[in-house]
């Protein structure tokens, strides 16, 4: 995702301002119940980090319900639209209320209804454990529901095999998933 708006976004005159990240060592993420809990390897842990870094962009991975993200985030960072994925903390209302387009997630489900079932801090495994094999993803606003606000836009049906890992479904979306969320943001803010 930071990878498609750093190179596609300054095209179009989006200007990255500071990632915030998960830090999979920290309670406060969850691990147990995320991404994190699969066998990965420590680089997958740093590569939003290490990526931000290399394009001298801030990043925070402590927790973001906090006065000094607060001040960070409204006083340096100031920025006008907010994207979400693969986020291990909630963001309240402080946070999701500031940008004047809007703080969007992105969250794997079907188009059967949103808020989908699929609502939750690990959504590929509940897909898999349904038997699906095909996943579509929401673009939806942030409010103070849990993956419940606004739908935005529904990606197109992304098929995978029904053996894949949750590791597996987020390498193989992230790439579409990553120029859907691009494209939905160009029309949000055009």
């Amino acid at each position: 995702m930071l990878d498609e708006f750093l190179y596609r976004g300054a095209r179009h005159g989006i200007e990255v301002v500071g990632v915030a990240t998960d830090d999979p060592t920290q309670t406060f993420v969850s691990r147990d119940k995320r991404l994190w809990q699969y066998p990965h390897e420590v680089h997958e842990e740093l590569m939003v980090e290490q990526l931000a870094q290399k394009h001298g962009l801030p990043v925070h991975k402590e927790r973001v319900k906090t006065a000094a993200f607060y001040e960070r985030y409204e006083q340096q960072w100031r920025p006008d639209i907010c994207i979400s994925a693969t986020f291990g903390q909630r963001i309240d209302q402080r946070l999701f209320s500031f940008p004047r387009f809007g703080f969007f997630n992105l969250h794997p489900c079907l188009a059967d209804r949103w808020p989908s079932m699929y609502a939750g801090p690990n959504p590929f495994q509940a897909l898999k454990d349904d038997g699906h094999t095909h996943t579509q993803v929401a673009y939806h606003a942030v409010d103070d529901g849990f993956d419940t606000g606004k739908l935005v836009a529904m990606s197109e049906r992304i098929g995978f095999p029904p053996n894949a890992s949750v590791i597996d479904l987020h390498k193989m979306t992230s790439p579409l998933v990553a120029k859907f969320a691009f494209e939905q943001t160009l029309k949000l803010i055009a």
